[in-house]
């Protein structure tokens, strides 16, 4: 995924109000910037830190930027929630990842029961629901989710177990924005009946591939699958 336009670069003054957080632009002007991710952003913020950001030219829009990383540790760790999503459905649609080689129809937002899946993908023999997440949180070597508790997610999981049931594949995709990483697990000690959904998830059938992305300021691009301890 490139960035279609040239990103801003800033430091983070703070977040505030979930959506919102203050940049100093490297011109010493301060702006407003929206923050895409709800959660609570563990382990990948940090004030003072360098970010860059998306221009938005919408008339309609309050803010006139999209936070796009942070650096941490050295490196870029992605926090825009919408770039998983434009990321797996380039990937499955181009036929980069071998894990969804074969399909011949591939679809954003597609619905299923009371639920709304991120990709949905198709060919004469199969059909395949995909569920994507954004993993920004690192507890030591591993890459955690979810960072806050979700019960968007847990519906997600349950909605993904009755696919499955009724004999189609389904797919749980973590994008893990974030190089400093080597293996993917469950926030257990956040978000507990997540934990417990997706290890019955699991054992249900329903598949779960980490897909580590590496970040840079001109485009993200997926790198490896990560082992899973659930």
């Amino acid at each position: 995924m490139i960035f279609e336009k040239e990103l801003v670069h800033g430091k983070l003054i703070k977040r505030y109000k979930r959506f919102l957080a203050d940049i100093e632009l490297d011109t010493g002007e301060v702006v407003i910037t929206h923050c895409t991710n709800s959660g609570s952003m563990k382990s990948c913020l940090e004030n003072g830190a360098e970010v860059f950001l998306t221009p938005v030219d919408d008339p309609k829009r309050k803010t006139k930027f999209t936070w796009e990383m942070i650096k941490i540790n050295g490196d870029w760790v992605g926090i825009n929630t919408g770039n998983p999503n434009k990321l797996a459905y380039e990937a499955i649609s181009s036929g980069e990842l071998p894990e969804f080689n074969g399909y011949t129809n591939v679809k954003r937002e597609v619905k299923f029961g009371d639920s709304r899946f991120d990709v949905y993908a198709e060919n004469e023999n199969e059909k395949c629901f995909i569920e994507v997440k954004n993993v920004s949180m690192k507890e030591g070597e591993y890459a955690l989710f979810p960072d806050a508790v979700t019960t968007r997610g847990q519906k997600h999981l349950k909605t993904l177990m009755d696919v499955k049931k009724r004999g189609m594949r389904a797919v749980m995709l973590y994008i893990i924005q974030r190089s400093d990483v080597s293996v993917f697990a469950p926030a257990k000690a956040i978000d507990p009946d997540y934990a417990a959904l997706l290890k019955q998830a699991s054992e249900a059938g329903v598949e779960i591939i980490p897909m580590q992305a590496k970040v840079t300021p001109t485009g993200i691009v997926l790198s490896r699958k990560l082992p899973v301890e659930l």
